[in-house]
């Protein structure tokens, strides 16, 4: 009985062995990869009847040998392990969007400064406007007519002749003889005619008295009109254009003032008698001069013999008194105006130091003097107009100043460019602001 069971238990070991072994039940799954065969090997297997007798166990009938199966190794296939392929990752490119960087030099914080270049994007070129060009209008030059028709010229002195006759060069290097219009000066070069100087005898006194002013009005001229000064040379349109001798007939006038008309006040001149527009100012201004016994006219010897010597007779200087209500044919607060100081010498040069030359005027009466409009002038008529509401009140006095300065109650200033009163004597003419003369003083 236990052999029946040893035999049963190899059976089944067999059978399971066989299994193992890949039996027609078993199947080996072959990993996915490339299967290489190999020749199949057929391996005998020898099985051997083992026969048991047991000797000692009569009772036991004697053991039939059971027929051992006989196992053949079928041939397995072996199976070579094919290297799998390892997948290798393929990086999936994503498309990002670079950004243009414009880098700027920035100054670096500690140490050496360091030049950091700067990528600069190129500008576009700039739209260059188009420029319409504009018609230029052309002015149409404007002619300028002959000198023969022309009434006015900015002249330069190139010699003073006598008192009343200059040599002058116009712009274009052209020189012309002008004669004074107007007036006549006493000669130089010849003799002059005491018959057409009224008050100055025909006597050998009386021409030497003549010959001597007019020396003295050329060296006024001179002084007056310098070489190479500019000047204004006017034409009169009611007067011939020239003369017998062919000169230009004009007026003359130096910064402003009619020089022929000083010549007449300062009595250098007497007027000449023709037709011309400044007719009867000349007139007065002569008469006006000889009634004063001005310059020319203050002839001392009209008494003497033809041999007597003309003896200068020095002129008292008239004293500053102001005009009385019979001058002023009532009682006129106008009349209470005078003339209390005139100071005409300045220190140094007076065209340089204009403000010490001045004169100083007072109201003498007890009524406020209103002076808008009134007019102050000496003898080469050079005049000054009070401004308008300037009243001086009783017992005020103003000072009159020739130069620059800011007006004020008690000064006002002439704002003149050279000095006005002669050093040497002049005549002070106020008047009021109808034209009519309040004061006539003469100094020297």
């Amino acid at each position: 009985m236990s052999n029946v069971v040893g035999y049963q238990v190899a059976a089944v070991v067999l059978v399971v062995l066989v299994a193992g072994c890949g039996g027609p039940g078993a199947t080996d799954t072959p990993t996915p990869t490339d299967i290489r065969s190999s020749p199949a090997t057929d391996t005998p297997t020898e099985s051997s009847a083992e026969t048991a007798t047991d000797p000692g166990t009569p009772d036991s009938p004697t053991a039939t040998p059971i027929p051992t199966p006989t196992v053949t190794a079928t041939s397995t296939p072996t199976l070579t392990p094919t290297p799998t392929p390892t997948p290798t990752s393929t990086p999936t490119l994503t498309a990002t969007a670079t950004p243009t960087v414009t880098r700027i030099a920035s100054p670096t914080a500690a140490g050496t400064p360091t030049a950091t270049p700067t990528e600069t994007a190129a500008s576009p070129p700039a739209a260059t406007p188009t420029v319409t060009p504009t018609a230029t209008v052309t002015p149409t030059p404007t002619e300028t007519p002959p000198r023969s028709e022309r009434t006015e010229f900015r002249v330069e002195v190139v010699e003073v002749v006598d008192g009343d006759t200059l040599e002058v060069e116009y712009a274009d290097g052209e020189t012309e003889t002008v004669r004074l219009l107007g007036v006549d000066t006493p000669e130089v070069h010849t003799d002059t005619d005491p018959a057409e100087w009224s008050g100055i005898p025909d006597t050998e006194a009386g021409r030497a008295h003549l010959r001597d002013w007019g020396h003295k009005a050329s060296e006024y001229a001179r002084t007056e009109l310098e070489r190479g000064e500019e000047v204004r040379v006017v034409v009169d349109s009611e007067a011939d254009r020239r003369g017998s001798y062919g000169r230009l007939l004009a007026y003359v006038y130096d910064d402003g003032d009619l020089f022929n008309l000083a010549l007449l006040r300062q009595g250098y001149a007497r007027m000449y008698d023709t037709e011309f527009a400044e007719r009867s100012r000349f007139a007065d201004a002569g008469a006006t001069a000889r009634a004063n016994d001005v310059g020319v006219w203050g002839f001392e010897g009209a008494t003497r013999t033809r041999t007597a010597t003309a003896t200068a007779t020095p002129t008292p200087t008239p004293t500053a008194t102001p005009a009385g209500p019979s001058d002023a044919g009532g009682d006129d607060p106008a009349a209470a105006l005078a003339i209390t100081e005139v100071h005409a010498d300045a220190d140094g040069n007076d065209h340089e130091n204009l403000n010490d030359e001045y004169l100083v005027l007072e109201n003498t009466g007890d009524e406020a003097l209103d002076l808008s409009g009134w007019e102050v002038r000496d003898e080469a008529d050079h005049s000054y107009r009070f401004p308008a509401g300037f009243t001086l009140d009783p017992g005020q006095r103003v000072t009159l100043y020739t130069g620059s300065g800011e007006d004020t109650g008690t000064e006002l200033y002439w704002e003149s460019g050279r000095a006005v009163w002669n050093n040497g004597g002049d005549t002070i003419y106020v008047y009021d602001d109808r034209g009519t003369l309040r004061i006539e003083r003469s100094y020297s």
